[in-house]
């Protein structure tokens, strides 16, 4: 497919910080960790992953090759012992937690196996911080979902009580309270690495192809030419692009290594208000951008609790930092289309992943 992405605004990042950076990053299979790792080799870091095998054959990891830019390890971050020699092999200058179980229903299915890894894996990268020199900051990414959601349908703000209904949120709260309870034990004197939290909104792009997420679940049931079943069409959740969130992190972090331990703490990565939408709204926007028979109709099956309305404050990262969501709803949609359009079509996914990439960046 010759289909280019569309303008997005820029947000500018100091690629001085970045090149030739020692960058340890968790989760680079994944979905966000996929994306990251190939925006960070695209600044000029040089990226140690480590991460269990990816489970998705066409998932941004294996289509766009990001094992052959980056130093890639297979490893759990629930063995302490294997990540803290990773991690001490790599000699980071900046660790960047993203390994989780991220999945809701999931959580239902293996609550143990997501505390474990969201929990214990997020001590564990703490820890290993610990026994490892030079490094100078540390971010931790969490959840919108890490916040006690009380549905009051108001955005949540960064000191906004931690909770969670469902096996999964709790377990992002409880990561959220290991993160500050390192920090001030073990990260609070003047030359210790800067540890901050991360917290996005409904994160989407191409290359995700997890199951009960929207976005990969429409694409799914429009490839294959069916109806996509849908379970909370009024839920409404912050949408944002994956490259509007991580751009985010990378320019919070520019500013930990600048300004030092001001910048701790957690912070909120979201869209604006008016992108709080409801999941109908969205299906509806993406099967029209898709095209041809693409629809979609209500499951009408008993489904477990989900949280109605989820939103995020995002005053204090553009107060502090000036950064802002650059991509509203629409590009964001139109980014994803274009991706699985491309996969679908057998196009070279690393030329179109990097394509992407390079019009988010300056």
């Amino acid at each position: 497919m010759d289909e280019r992405p569309g303008e997005v605004e820029i947000m500018v990042i100091d690629r001085n910080v970045w090149e030739g950076r020692r960058v340890f990053l968790t989760g680079h299979t994944g979905f966000k960790g996929a994306w990251m790792a190939l925006l960070l080799t695209r600044l000029g870091a040089h990226v140690s992953g480590f991460a269990k095998e990816t489970e998705h054959p066409n998932g941004v990891f294996t289509v766009a090759h990001v094992s052959e830019t980056i130093d890639h390890n297979i490893g759990d971050i629930c063995d302490l012992a294997q990540l803290t020699g990773s991690m001490k092999r790599a000699r980071p200058g900046i660790v960047i937690h993203m390994a989780a179980q991220s999945l809701v229903r999931a959580s239902y299915q293996d609550p143990l196996g997501t505390y474990a890894t969201n929990v214990m894996g997020t001590a564990n990268v703490l820890e290993a911080c610990r026994g490892v020199p030079d490094i100078k900051a540390v971010v931790i990414v969490t959840s919108d979902k890490c916040y006690e959601n009380t549905e009051t349908r108001r955005a949540f703000v960064e000191d906004d009580k931690m909770g969670g209904y469902d096996p999964y949120s709790s377990s992002k709260g409880c990561a959220e309270l290991v993160t500050s309870a390192y920090r001030r034990s073990f990260f609070n004197a003047a030359d210790a690495p800067v540890v901050a939290s991360v917290r996005a909104g409904n994160v989407i792009g191409g290359g995700d192809w997890a199951t009960d997420r929207l976005v990969p679940d429409a694409m799914r049931a429009f490839i294959a030419g069916e109806p996509l079943r849908i379970r909370s069409p009024h839920a409404v959740r912050p949408w944002q692009h994956v490259l509007d969130a991580l751009i985010g992190y990378l320019i919070l972090i520019e500013n930990m290594v600048r300004r030092g331990h001001s910048l701790a703490g957690g912070w909120n990565f979201g869209p604006h208000a008016t992108e709080f939408l409801p999941v109908s709204s969205v299906v509806t926007a993406l099967a029209d951008k898709w095209g041809g028979k693409a629809a979609w109709e209500l499951d009408q099956g008993i489904q477990p609790h989900e949280a109605a309305f989820l939103g995020l404050d995002c005053a204090k990262a553009r107060t502090e930092l000036d950064w802002r969501p650059v991509m509203d709803i629409n590009k964001a949609l139109d980014f994803c289309v274009q991706w699985y359009k491309a996969s679908a079509a057998g196009d070279d996914m690393r030329a179109a992943t990097i394509a992407q990439i390079e019009a988010a960046l300056p």
